[in-house]
């Protein structure tokens, strides 16, 4: 399963210059099973941002499931908010537990009320479902629920999802029954020990961790977990892996990461294996099924273990044996069964007998890739129709981009993490949201002119580094670059604020400024289908927003880019677009060889 934080704030939205890296939304976390259901738990003010994200995806409608802990406000704010509510197509089931207050569906047109909000419940265009909740378990497409009371003030529900052999697990917001217990120390019993086991051995736990032991004592009865209660719990469990969220309002970053780095220090001492990080706004996890009971298991199945997730094998036939090697590996860690052909014959009869989640061919293999692709089709009919076919060419050259038979181009060279992204999106028929660019017409030249200018793997020199200073500090931003776009990668002349010093090209967001040729603004990665699913936007630096403007010498030469990062989404003013060219042509006068003035290429 996919799990994405869109809110991590408790009690009160607290967005901010304090709180901008683990974020100042309240709460709401996305979950994607592997087979593309959609569910949304918690509808805070972080659900804004989702519910733009999704109408981008899929703006004529979706079905999703929204499940609700409980209705305290931080909670449901962004229900009112949430845009494909309002759009006609979507359908949506909303789950929540019923308690002395009313029905699930009451007490959230109570907030949309004309005394508090414009619009009424019923002026939704999407289709709604209620559902009032209990203990107990459910099904939701291929996700089994299973709920549990919480302690707190409201009727609370703990969620337990389990899909392709994971386990995630929702826990907010939940005081321990034993107040001795915040402090992380003591035996677990009674209630306590009830809710361990519903935890029990779970891959993901997203906890409610508000409160320090310090401080927990003043706020008996809130109803929210000390950060040292959910680490002792998730250890008494035997969890894999622990998130705390619902961060009080008063924590600022800079207290979130002391926090966590005691948590680090104990869990050293004692030589745990729990994993412990803190949920931040754009945290993207994918779960995998641990060692422990099955989810079948857990899910009371009979004690009979979850089989692993099967389907027919990527068909993989190519004559090179580095490729061959590449794409085997690939397949390997993504999980995905595969079977190497070495002739049509075979490839026919795998075809026959089994189907295939994807065809991977290699012009070089069969000339006649095409071609083998539409008698595969003509001879197997709707057997194969279907199945998506990615041939692998060695150059742009061997590339027939308008073929319509082929589903994709992989062009070497490419890396591993990008070759996973797309094997894995077109095995399980799941989109992509990353996209490589294009090499630029002028590509040999250009790389033979960067090559003359003697820039590349040189070493750090002050005369760039003070432009990139000035950058971040002009704009606010925690990262500038000169980036220089070689053939397989993009090398950093200067590099503000950012640990490495180059990254696989398929990797680089300059490298779209340069097949543009222009200035590139991305407000908001998540919302961009080009961006949304590239490991520097789900990872570190986790970059929200990008600004680049190519790096053009007078001679037409487009080398790279003078780039600005941000991790929050941001626009640009017209002003600040002039400033940002002041700046290129400032390292373009350090660049070139030929005297001022050098070309200006304004957008």
């Amino acid at each position: 399963m996919l799990v994405r934080f869109w809110g991590t704030r408790g009690s009160i939205a607290k967005p901010g210059p304090d709180t901008f890296r683990f974020g100042g939304n309240t709460s709401c976390v996305e979950v994607r099973s592997d087979t593309g259901t959609l569910l949304v738990i918690d509808c805070g003010t972080g659900a804004h941002g989702l519910g733009q994200g999704l109408m981008q995806e899929r703006p004529d409608g979706m079905e999703g499931s929204l499940l609700i802990s409980h209705t305290h406000w931080d909670h449901i704010q962004g229900f009112p908010f949430f845009a494909p509510f309002f759009a006609p197509g979507h359908a949506w089931d909303v789950y929540g537990p019923s308690g002395l207050s009313g029905s699930l569906r009451s007490v959230l047109s109570g907030q949309m009320q004309h005394a508090y909000f414009p619009v009424t419940l019923d002026q939704f265009a999407a289709t709604i479902r209620y559902h009032d909740l209990g203990v107990g378990t459910f099904r939701v497409g291929d996700v089994t629920v299973t709920t549990h009371h919480l302690n707190h003030p409201a009727l609370t529900l703990a969620y337990r999802l389990q899909a392709d052999g994971a386990t995630v697990v929702y826990c907010c917001d939940h005081e321990p029954h034993a107040a001795e217990l915040a402090s992380g120390r003591g035996p677990v019993s009674g209630p306590d020990l009830h809710y361990a086991e519903f935890i029990e051995e779970a891959d993901l736990v997203i906890h409610d961790a508000q409160y320090t032991a310090l401080e927990f004592p003043a706020k008996l009865g809130w109803g929210h977990s000390s950060v040292e209660y959910a680490v002792r719990l998730c250890e008494e469990a035997g969890v894999a892996r622990l998130v705390l969220t619902h961060h009080d309002p008063l924590r600022n970053d800079a207290a979130i990461d002391l926090i966590l780095a005691r948590v680090h220090a104990d869990l050293a001492d004692r030589g745990s294996p729990l994993e412990v990080m803190a949920a931040s706004e754009g945290l993207v996890l994918r779960t995998s099924p641990s060692e422990g009971p099955s989810a079948e298991a857990k899910a009371g199945g009979g004690g009979s273990q979850a089989e692993t997730p099967g389907g027919p094998p990527a068909l993989v036939w190519v004559a090179d044996g580095d490729l061959e090697a590449a794409l085997t590996t690939a397949l390997r860690l993504e999980g995905l069964p595969f079977r190497v052909t070495g002739d049509e014959a075979q490839l026919i009869e795998a075809l026959e007998q089994q189907g295939a989640s994807v065809l991977l061919l290699e012009p070089v293999a069969h000339p006649d890739g095409p071609g083998l692709t539409r008698r595969l089709r003509e001879s197997l009919g709707n057997g194969v129709a279907e199945t998506p076919v990615l041939m692998l060419a060695a150059e742009d050259s061997l590339a027939r981009l308008d073929d319509p038979l082929v589903s994709e181009w992989l062009v070497r060279p490419m890396s591993e993490r990008f070759l996973r992204a797309r094997l894995r999106a077109w095995s399980l028929r799941t989109p992509c949201r990353w996209q490589r660019a294009l090499p630029p017409g002028d590509e040999e030249r250009r790389l033979r002119r960067l090559d003359e200018l003697g820039l590349l793997d040189t070493e750090r020199e002050e005369r760039f580094d003070r432009l990139t200073r000035i950058a971040a500090a002009a704009f606010d931003v925690p990262i500038a670059l000169i980036s220089l776009i070689d053939a397989e990668r993009q090398w950093f002349k200067s590099c503000h604020g950012l640990a490495t010093g180059q990254t696989s090209r398929d990797l680089a967001f300059c490298a779209h400024a340069i097949a543009q040729r222009s200035d590139l603004l991305v407000a908001d990665t998540w919302l961009d289908d080009r961006f949304a699913d590239n490991p520097l936007v789900l990872g570190e630096p986790r970059i929200r927003f990008y600004a680049g403007s190519p790096l053009i010498l007078d001679d037409g030469t487009c080398l790279g880019t003078l780039c600005l990062i941000d991790t929050r989404p941001r626009q640009l003013s017209s002003t600040e677009l002039a400033l940002l060219h002041d700046l290129r042509d400032l390292v373009l006068l350090e660049i070139s060889p030929t005297p001022w003035p050098v070309a200006v290429h304004r957008s």
